[in-house]
């Protein structure tokens, strides 16, 4: 290609704005064997079944596969009492909420982050051409005044991830209530649940779907169905939006393996219930160890804790001492939380490690 042609091909406006979204790390040089904590992954993988049924998959790997998704909606609406014609499925969770970015904001529009939210919303509103507003949280915490305050004209999306990444906090549901009660119509107010299922009695925001039309819920197997490999994720709203979503989504978006093993994942209720206990159960033992070393940590309801050190040396000190037994976290001074380092909770036997590294690293027994 002649050279003198480039600087006439420009990409769109706001393409050039992205800052490329970095993933947890994977490998450490010179370690044969490492205790991966840095992604938020299932510890014990995905269901038996989920696995099962994408092997049986491979002898039908010649025929497409459907575009409407229907078994698999059918069977995300049977398990968590949905209508199935409101469910839209994508390459994980981030695709439904690219095209909600697509069809909802463009030129001259604002979408609303929050100061430590997820990095792929500001990447997502950069690619359609808005201009995303990042609002202050309060004690690493999403505040819902702040968030009405930056709310202007131009205002078209709201994204929260309820619980939050990396933080592990939750906004209560009466405030979520409040703010999209609050929320003008015209602003589409998205609750990203990737981590719902670790939360308890959370609905994940079905009830504020079913009050307000302006809502959208998103949803993954990445984490509690221990998918990440396969990238698979659901979003619920009104039909009006779903049909909007439909019209953006390529139609082959999911492969027979993809749906066959995230059909079988969803259904496998037990499973599912017996992981997030598990979570639960060494989430708190994590976080208790934390604390009691001295090393701060919010209370999570997600599949990780939020270790915070006193200074971001500190934490950059601890992470070496981690990955020099062989373990990586996640720093996330990109989330402006560089004094904090994101811990996945691992099994038994790897939160043990996790506290026995840090406990000598501090100093303490």
């Amino acid at each position: 290609m002649n050279d003198e042609i480039l600087p006439q091909i420009r990409p769109q406006p706001g393409i050039m704005e992205i800052a490329l979204y970095v993933s947890g790390q994977s490998s450490l040089a010179g370690k044969a064997e490492v205790l991966k904590l840095s992604s938020n992954e299932n510890p014990y993988g995905p269901s038996p079944k989920a696995q099962a049924a994408y092997a049986e998959a491979a002898a039908t790997l010649h025929r497409y596969p459907s575009t409407d998704h229907a078994a698999l909606r059918a069977a995300i609406g049977a398990v968590h009492g949905l209508d199935p014609d409101r469910i839209i499925c994508g390459v994980g969770s981030d695709e439904v909420l690219q095209f909600i970015t697509q069809s909802f904001a463009g030129p001259g529009d604002e979408c609303i982050t929050t100061e430590h939210g997820f990095s792929m919303y500001p990447i997502l509103a950069h690619a359609a051409g808005a201009v995303p507003v990042e609002v202050a949280e309060t004690d690493r915490r999403v505040d819902v005044d702040k968030i009405l305050a930056a709310v202007t004209a131009r205002t078209k999306i709201v994204f929260i991830a309820n619980p939050a990444n990396p933080t592990g906090t939750m906004v209560p549901g009466a405030e979520l209530r409040r703010l999209a009660g609050a929320l003008p119509m015209g602003v589409i107010l998205v609750l990203d649940g990737a981590y719902a299922e670790f939360a308890g009695d959370y609905d994940g925001g079905v009830s504020l779907v079913e009050d307000f039309p302006n809502v959208v819920m998103t949803r993954t197997f990445s984490k509690i169905h221990g998918l990440g490999g396969l990238r698979i994720g659901w979003g619920y709203a009104r039909r009006e939006i779903i049909d909007v979503l439909n019209r953006v989504r390529q139609p082959f978006n999911l492969s027979l393996g993809q749906m066959a093993a995230a059909e079988a994942a969803v259904r496998d209720v037990d499973y599912t219930r017996w992981c997030a206990a598990e979570n639960a159960r060494w989430r708190d033992f994590l976080r208790n160890g934390l604390v009691q070393m001295g090393i701060a940590c919010d209370e999570s309801f997600a599949n990780f804790v939020l270790a915070r050190f006193d200074t971001p040396d500190e934490a950059d000190a601890a992470d070496a001492a981690l990955k020099e037994d062989g373990i990586l976290v996640r720093k996330v001074a990109g989330y402006k939380l560089p004094e904090c380092l994101r811990i996945t909770v691992g099994d038994e036997a790897a939160c043990r490690r996790i506290l026995g590294v840090l406990a000598a690293f501090k100093g303490v027994r």
